[in-house]
């Protein structure tokens, strides 16, 4: 009776083409059935690449071996089609890991040269033009060369582009998790050696010196590129409860709010009737003694009109704090916005330094004289921050359907042990009677109200960096018009 043993009957060299494939066809798996569409990061939005790669790489690998095992009992005009797949597949597969290298860069913003673009034209045409001037006296030798073509070409410069987009995309991670972090890192560093070894080194030849087969390295580096990959597909995972958290403090945060704003109300209406009580007698008070030179008498009914002229705009503020009322968002330029609230503020810029990078980004959903006051609060934070002059930051853009705001300062920042309090009503580091503390948590209310973002980044004696995201008007203009 015949018995079919799998690994008594393939030779040792055909166990790590098996293997070789395998590991690149699971990392295709790993991300296909990873849930990443509702992340943000823009590595999530490139991954179908380097899954297709694994996809196609692997299928590739196990043709070589389909050719190992049966190519002696292949007739000759089949295998002529068998050949002609497989290196469709390294040419495809290598394209693939080409252009997730390319998104990759351009995703962190190093995509400054415009000749990268033109990278798989470059290549392709290179690869045509060796082929066509060259000979070949039978067709086994055509399909050798041009193998060995395209991994000189696509081959390298696709696993050496992967592996700078990898290296550079772990720096902007490090602040979500430093792990996946390193294990972007550490794929990266792979991808580098898997570029040499798949894209320099011919098939079946041995490492100079070591006298260790080709296919042995590209199997480990496989292995290793899955393992890394696999490992840092937690990264959305991490993204996922990071922004259940949020949603949850914004939670608690929005009913201290609540319950806070009915208390705010109470006080500013029961301050406000003898407050205007007493505006009331104070002017009566001036007019009777608008006769009387007395120096002394009029510093102190100033100062008293000063101090009930404070208490008054504190009251409004806590009754702007109290408001519940739903503002009536319509399509706005947020550009504009920012012009108007630092045009308000002009004439506090004396030794502050305004830059401004303010992008054509499409209308926002939004009521601009309320986020105007948001701007005016932010801003004058800033400007409070720097006694002694310096640099505010203003930088708008646009992003997967949000306009994006960030505000920087170059003041005295916030010590990280209160970092977390900085959108609590009534918390404040200014100094007694500098600031009633509710400027930031109107701004999260207003943000709030406006379905966007607000967070706040800073380090003592570093500066503060304020984010703010908001959703774009979906093809309307300033009027609400359909555009």
């Amino acid at each position: 009776m015949f018995k079919f043993d799998l690994f008594s009957n393939i030779p040792p060299i055909g166990h790590l083409y098996f293997f070789y494939g395998l590991a690149f066809f699971l990392l295709g798996l790993f991300i296909v059935f990873k849930e990443t569409k509702t992340s943000d990061l823009k590595l999530a939005s490139h991954l179908w690449l380097l899954a297709w790669f694994g996809f196609t790489h692997g299928v590739h690998e196990w043709l070589d071996l389909y050719l190992l095992l049966q190519g002696r009992y292949i007739p000759a005009h089949e295998m002529f089609w068998v050949k002609l797949i497989t290196l469709f597949t390294v040419f495809l597969s290598f394209l693939f890991l080409l252009l997730f290298g390319m998104a990759l860069i351009s995703s962190t913003g190093n995509n400054r040269k415009g000749w990268l673009k033109s990278a798989p034209v470059i290549l392709f045409s290179f690869w045509v033009i060796y082929l066509w001037n060259t000979e070949f006296s039978t067709a086994a030798q055509f399909f050798k060369k041009a193998d060995i073509m395209v991994r000189n070409t696509f081959g390298f410069a696709g696993g050496l582009l992967t592996a700078y987009g990898l290296t550079a995309y772990s720096h902007r991670v490090k602040g979500l998790s430093l792990f996946v972090s390193k294990r972007l890192f550490y794929a990266g560093i792979t991808f580098l050696l898997y570029s040499v070894f798949a894209g320099l080194l011919p098939s079946r030849s041995a490492l100079p010196y070591l006298g260790i087969p080709v296919e042995v390295l590209r199997g480990i580096s496989a292995v290793m590129i899955a393992y890394f990959i696999i490992k840092a597909l937690n990264i959305f995972d991490i993204e996922t409860k990071r922004k259940l958290e949020q949603q949850l403090k914004r939670l608690a945060q929005y009913e201290k709010l609540a319950s806070l704003g009915q208390l705010a109300a109470g006080v500013a209406h029961e301050i406000n009737n003898p407050l205007t009580n007493v505006s009331l007698n104070l002017q009566m008070l001036k007019n009777t003694l608008g006769g009387i030179n007395n120096s002394e008498i009029a510093r102190r009914v100033d100062s008293i009109e000063k101090n009930v002229d404070k208490v008054s705009a504190i009251t409004k503020e806590l009754l702007q704090f109290s408001r519940n009322t739903e503002s009536e968002l319509r399509p706005i330029n947020i550009n504009r916005v920012i012009e108007g609230a630092l045009t308000l503020l002009q004439y506090k810029f004396k030794d502050i330094i305004v830059h401004k990078t303010l992008s054509d980004i499409p209308n926002v959903m939004g009521d601009a004289v309320r986020l105007e006051q948001v701007f005016i609060n932010i801003l004058d934070n800033s400007i409070q921050a720097m006694t002694d002059g310096g640099d505010v930051c203003i930088e708008s853009s646009y992003a997967d359907g949000w306009a994006k705001i960030k505000i920087a300062d170059s003041g005295m920042g916030i010590p990280q042990e209160n970092l977390s309090k900085v959108f609590d009503p009534f918390f404040s580091t200014k100094d007694i009677g500098a600031g009633t503390g509710l400027g930031l948590s109107i701004c999260y209310g207003i943000i709030t109200q406006h379905n966007g973002d607000i967070n706040i980044e800073s380090m003592e004696g570093e500066g503060t960096i304020v984010n703010i995201s908001l959703p774009i008007a979906d093809g309307k203009d300033e009027n609400g018009l359909i555009i």
